[in-house]
């Protein structure tokens, strides 16, 4: 009699429902059996799952494309799984090559720990943060010996190595790969050697290094995690994956209205995703929703007001969520300006001040003159909610002018 025959009908059916949930919305299980069989032997011997997640503390911010592997994990902690958080302090000072056509500057500790703070308020907005262990990779990669570290490079080749996307672009464009980046996965997956590791979650983007975790498990004697890939989220663009260096993001951190705003911005097409990568919606109400965008009965633009509603509400709250809508509605259907205005102190030597000086220089709202002059000349500046079209313009800036640039970002001036 195998582990499942052995089963109650009633942890039968807890399996089921765990499979089902944790398995809905992943790109790929490797292997295909591989969460089954884990959650059997999880519920046949009354032991936790240990799921791991590691995190490069490259940059501290953390957006919403970030939250989609967080809602998996939150899915894991639900069934009473352990979530293992990885801080990369150490494979940090290497960064993660993946993707990158050139060598990443090494990160220093004072870079690394600073990022490495930030993660935890944010992360506590999607998951339970004391029921989580926190584990720094410094705690068991700093004290391996240089033959540590030579018996570890022994477990993969470079044949290997080089079936890594980016780094066999790198070598037949001729670009040079610095031997340190090879030993990023291979750290990386010795995280899952030290923690012992049952389960992996990452982006499709990670799926060499999630792998190389399974590779070096069973080199040392260990049985191999399941690797469970989690989509990666398209940002405003409608494009490029979401990053803060693209600006294509929505911060979990950004406040009430700015989310509200950005997330009425997300191309209709990829709303369904949106809903059921970046929620906490059931999948009941996620079929209504995708159900009825198909047959017509719910517009697209009331389906985006409930998706921006519904982001505002994770990480603001009812009230705020509330609030957002009310404004969005006033600001950008009514043409109204909003309830709250951000004022800004303007101190001025001369009688009239030329409009790139005052939207760079003085107010800070573009790096350069050339982006202010693309902003205007685009119909994105307005004062007093009257366009502006002349670069040249030279004027006496007022009292509680109104500076609005693009959609979303309104100045009050203070003189």
């Amino acid at each position: 009699m195998n582990e499942w025959e052995a089963l109650s009908f009633s942890k039968r059916e807890e399996i089921e429902e765990q499979f089902e949930v944790l398995s809905r919305g992943t790109e790929q299980i490797i292997p295909d059996n591989g969460l089954k069989e884990k959650l059997i032997t999880s519920i046949a011997s009354e032991t936790p799952l240990r799921v791991k997640l590691g995190l490069d503390p490259s940059a501290p911010d953390v957006h919403i494309g970030h939250t989609v592997v967080l809602h998996k994990l939150r899915q894991f902690q639900q069934f009473g799984h352990i979530v293992q958080l990885v801080i990369g302090d150490f494979t940090g000072r290497i960064g993660d090559p993946t993707g990158k056509s050139v060598t990443r500057k090494q990160l220093t500790d004072e870079e690394v720990k600073a990022n490495a703070k930030t993660y935890f308020k944010q992360f506590s907005k999607v998951i339970d943060m004391e029921k989580a262990t926190v584990n720094y990779n410094s705690t068991w990669l700093a004290p391996l010996h240089f033959a540590d570290v030579i018996r570890l490079a022994s477990k993969t080749t470079v044949a290997r190595m080089l079936e890594r996307d980016d780094f066999e672009k790198r070598y037949h464009a001729g670009q040079s790969i610095a031997i340190h980046e090879f030993f990023y996965p291979l750290m990386q997956a010795y995280d899952s050697v030290a923690l012992k590791s049952d389960i992996e979650l990452g982006g499709t983007d990670q799926t060499f290094n999630l792998l190389m975790g399974r590779h070096l498990q069973e080199s040392y004697g260990l049985d191999k995690q399941v690797v469970m890939t989690i989509p990666l989220l398209e940002g405003l663009d409608g494009i490029k994956k979401m990053s803060k260096s693209l600006g294509n993001y929505i911060g979990i951190d950004d406040d009430p209205e700015s989310m509200f705003g950005k997330a009425m911005s997300i191309p209709d097409p990829l709303m369904i995703k949106y809903f059921a990568l970046a929620t906490d919606l059931s999948a009941n109400v996620l079929e209504k929703i995708k159900t009825a965008l198909s047959d017509g009965s719910l517009h697209p633009r009331d389906a985006k007001l409930k998706l921006a509603w519904t982001l505002v509400r994770m990480y603001h709250g009812q009230s705020e969520a509330n609030k957002s809508k009310i404004n969005f509605l006033s600001v950008f259907q009514e043409h109204a300006l909003p309830e709250h205005v951000e004022e800004v102190p303007l101190q001025i030597s001369q009688e009239k001040i030329w409009i790139i000086d005052l939207l760079v220089t003085r107010l800070q709202l573009f790096k350069t003159n050339g982006e202010a002059r693309r902003m205007i000349l685009a119909g994105g500046i307005k004062i007093n909610q009257e366009k502006i079209n002349d670069v040249h313009l030279v004027f006496k800036p007022e009292d509680g002018m109104i500076i609005q640039v693009g959609k979303r970002r309104f100045i009050k001036i203070r003189c």
